[in-house]
């Protein structure tokens, strides 16, 4: 889905809008590695894997599933 506009593609994920997402991802990664990370339930978050998959929710991106398991 890209659009031209001045002479250059318009992608939907722009650099500005992935400065922002990277900046979340590595702000609860910072907090993951702190000891700081809460899950929904107020357990401290102990699995990398469920921190990646809590950074990439809030920063609204999408990660891919593991095939097989």
């Amino acid at each position: 889905m890209s659009e031209v506009m001045l002479g250059r593609p318009v992608l939907s994920h722009s650099p500005a809008r992935l400065g922002k997402k990277r900046a979340k991802v590595a702000k609860v990664m910072h907090e993951y590695g702190e000891g700081m990370l809460r899950s929904s339930s107020g357990q401290a978050v102990t699995s990398h894997d469920q921190a990646v998959a809590i950074a990439m929710s809030e920063a609204g991106l999408a990660r891919k599933k593991k095939r097989g398991h």
